[in-house]
């Protein structure tokens, strides 16, 4: 399933990881980058949590992060979140287009 945002220009790597903090389904994402891609998803998902709470917000659509190793969408995907690392923010309304078409709510 998410081994084809690989096919759009700019995408280095996406994971889907489950509400348990693991990896469900990866594409293009080497091992050794696991544990550190795992505890930017956990950190995402602490600040939406925040936010949620103050904003009293039931939902909420992605969140960009600009790491070190490029920038990142988090977006959620039932009770997981799909973690796309792309190489730059220009390239952002590409990918957002790409994993909404890949999700089902294009």
């Amino acid at each position: 399933m998410i081994d084809g945002l690989l096919d759009v220009r700019g995408v280095r790597h996406t994971a889907l990881i489950g509400l348990d903090g693991k990896v469900v389904a990866k594409a293009g994402l080497k091992e050794a980058d696991v544990p550190t891609e795992l505890t930017l998803v956990a950190a995402g998902r602490a600040v939406i949590g925040s936010l949620q709470s103050n904003l009293n917000a039931a939902e909420w659509q992605e969140l960009l992060l600009d790491v070190d190793g490029g920038p990142v969408l988090l977006t959620p995907h039932g009770n997981q979140v799909l973690l796309t690392a792309f190489d730059d923010v220009a390239s952002l309304g590409r990918v957002r287009f790409a994993v909404r078409r890949l999700l089902g709510t294009v």
